[in-house]
């Protein structure tokens, strides 16, 4: 949790320490991105993300995928 202070030290420090988490959001909103262009809702790009979470994109297959994992 982030120290609660209007000090510029503590907001500098806060602030600087947040922008550890852009690259992080970065990624997942891409991946996120990538599924709804194949044409996957949701539910669907949250199975995928997480199922594929080590690769770049999700592959051209995946509706096929997912369609047999929850068939």
């Amino acid at each position: 949790m982030k120290d609660q202070s209007s000090s510029e030290e503590v907001l500098e420090h806060n602030g600087i320490n947040s922008l550890d988490a852009v690259p992080i959001f970065a990624t997942r909103s891409a991946r996120f991105i990538n599924a709804y262009d194949k044409g996957l809702n949701g539910t669907q790009a949250a199975w995928a993300i997480k199922k594929y979470r080590g690769h770049r994109v999700l592959p051209e297959s995946i509706l096929k995928e997912f369609d047999d994992a929850h068939h």
